[in-house]
């Protein structure tokens, strides 16, 4: 592959950028979104893999200013993520409005193992009046395969749309899509899902299906060619919902690499060799679409933006937005008339709605955990505790930052490789046992650490730095710091694109490098050898892998972010 710079604006004049919608709307970790509307309230859910609390569920009143407005799994025993391995866990939520009902429906999967290519996944539904909650009690559906959603008729049916996974070794990977009905009062699926539709193009890899009606037609709507640099979104209709459906004649509809090549015999979801490097956004494909009362059409879509040449997405799979529009014979096509995802897209004429953005400090005044906290498999407030020390947060340390089972990380997702990440610790460890301290962190098996734990070489507590890369542990002593005991320490993390380097002080304004300078690419997809489908997070974390009880102080946690710094 050739690879050249990609310009930061290709479709459209700086001058007119003002009034354009920025893509990604969601940075970050957010994938496989799902949009629907109520009124004039747009919601988003995308998935979450291993972390807790489970599916992010977003909000806007004009389709450009997104607010992270709640989520959608608050118990952390149902479903149980613990030691699931990283990729596992929740898998594409689908959130729709059922307006008969005034009733929001998410189906979600937890995807249990991968192991031998079997996908064994459980497939449920919950339901809401508001995305706030409370949701209901999960509801079983069906483990035919992954990817479920759910469509509202207008006959008052439902029916549960998947990708049936194929186990035999001598069949197309990774199946056909599925269809069975579901009966709401019953509360389960009725009879076995019937195979319908094999994809609108050669692509291969059909997954993430979503069902639509419009007029007299059923739209099938699929994501085709892996989750990766061949990804796309393509479509399908008929009259009956059973089929048999026609494919878009234009398909792909959305995409980054436009062409089509059969690739039914690659069952690989990546397909580097699919790079296009005449887009900034690469792996666009997962989408589903909203139509909005003023006759706009919106279509969001998973998307990523790699370093190159190295082809490593730190901040994972990222949500994107496009304006659409309907033909006059019934097919939805991007409003530019193309197929390619573009960085910048026309707004929409709803009036505009600013939202109040995270805050980039927060100093744990509030006695709550803000909304933008995550841990891996297990409830942040399993080990947090906001009220025992007041405008602290005392961290109870577990396990290593290894495990699968239960790792006290608070973390937040890394939206931009411009960031600096600051806390100030108060911690007295008494073993080496005992760490705490700042965290770089994409799975169990590949993080960086600064921490202060008590060194038996030196018969003191001091800090230092460690690394996991790939399961392979590297602890860098060389540069480890004598500290005391009953002094704050502030620690920094400073991203600079494929540089991220680890900082110390004691006063919070003469800070000092410590460790080596680590290679920002590497927190990624593409590199890790265990992991796959997430995201970079940032945070504070404590450990104790003697009693589970010793505990660690932090005054704030600060998050300073660019987030129209190009990848690059």
């Amino acid at each position: 592959i050739k690879y050249k710079k990609i310009p930061r604006v290709h479709t459209f004049e700086k001058e007119n950028q003002n009034m354009k919608v920025m893509n990604p709307v969601l940075p970050g970790f957010n994938p496989d979104p799902c949009i629907c509307r109520k009124g004039d309230d747009y919601y988003m859910a995308v998935s979450t893999f291993e972390w807790f609390p489970g599916i992010p569920v977003y909000h806007s009143k004009d389709m450009k200013n997104w607010e992270l407005y709640s989520h959608a799994l608050q118990n952390a025993d149902d479903p149980d993520l613990k030691k699931l391995p990283s990729a596992k866990g929740i898998w594409a939520p689908c959130l729709t409005y059922c307006e008969a009902e005034d009733l929001f429906y998410v189906v979600y999967g937890v995807m249990n193992s991968m192991n031998a290519r079997y996908f064994d996944v459980d497939n449920f539904v919950i339901t809401a009046k508001d995305p706030k909650g409370p949701w209901s009690e999960p509801v079983y559906l069906h483990s035919t395969g992954f990817d479920a959603s759910m469509f509202h008729d207008d006959d008052g049916k439902k029916y549960v749309v998947a990708l049936e996974w194929e186990t035999r070794s001598e069949y197309e990977k990774p199946g056909p899509i599925s269809i069975v009905e579901y009966d709401p009062e019953a509360k389960k699926v009725i009879g076995m899902p019937k195979r319908f539709w094999r994809g609108g193009t050669d692509r291969g890899c059909i997954e993430a299906p979503h069902l639509t009606k419009r007029g007299e037609y059923y739209y099938i709507m699929c994501a085709e060619g892996g989750t990766g640099y061949y990804h796309s979104i393509t479509m399908g209709r008929s009259k009956n919902i059973y089929g048999p459906y026609e494919a878009d004649p234009c398909n792909p509809i959305v995409t980054s690499c436009p062409g089509n090549h059969n690739e039914r015999a690659d069952w690989d979801h990546l397909k580097p060799r699919y790079f296009n490097p005449e887009s900034k956004l690469q792996k666009s494909g997962h989408g589903s679409y909203v139509d909005l009362p003023n006759g706009e059409t919106w279509l969001v879509h998973l998307t990523s933006r790699p370093f190159v040449p190295e082809l490593r997405c730190t901040l994972g799979r990222e949500t994107a937005i496009q304006r659409m529009e309907w033909t006059e014979d019934g097919w939805l096509r991007m409003k530019d008339g193309g197929n390619l995802a573009q960085e910048f897209v026309e707004e929409s004429s709803l009036p505009e709605a600013p939202v109040r953005p995270i805050p980039s400090h927060d100093d744990f005044d509030s006695g709550e955990l803000g909304i933008q906290y995550y841990a891996p498999r297990i409830d942040p407030l399993s080990f947090v505790d906001l009220k025992v020390r007041p405008g602290w947060a005392r961290l109870r340390g577990q396990e290593s930052g290894c495990s699968l089972n239960k790792a006290s990380i608070l973390a937040r997702k890394l939206t931009s490789v411009q960031a600096t990440a600051t806390t100030k610790l108060d911690f007295t460890p008494l073993s080496y046992q005992h760490t705490a301290g700042l965290i770089l962190y994409y799975d169990n098996m590949n993080f960086v650490y600064l921490y202060k734990y008590f060194s038996e070489t030196l018969d003191h507590s001091a800090i230092a730095v460690m690394q996991v890369e790939n399961g392979d542990k590297k602890e860098f002593s060389d540069s480890r710091i004598f500290v005391e005991d009953g002094k704050e320490i502030w620690m920094k993390l400073k991203i600079s694109g494929r540089t991220s380097q680890f900082f110390w002080s004691f006063d919070g304004k003469e800070y000092t490098e410590i460790g080596p300078c680590f290679d920002t690419t590497k927190f990624s997809d593409e590199y890790s050898e265990f992991g796959e489908f997430t995201g970079t997070f940032v945070g504070i974390t404590c450990g104790d892998r003697m009693m589970h009880s010793h505990t660690a102080d932090f005054d704030f946690f600060d998050y300073e972010v660019d987030e129209k710094a190009d990848v690059k």
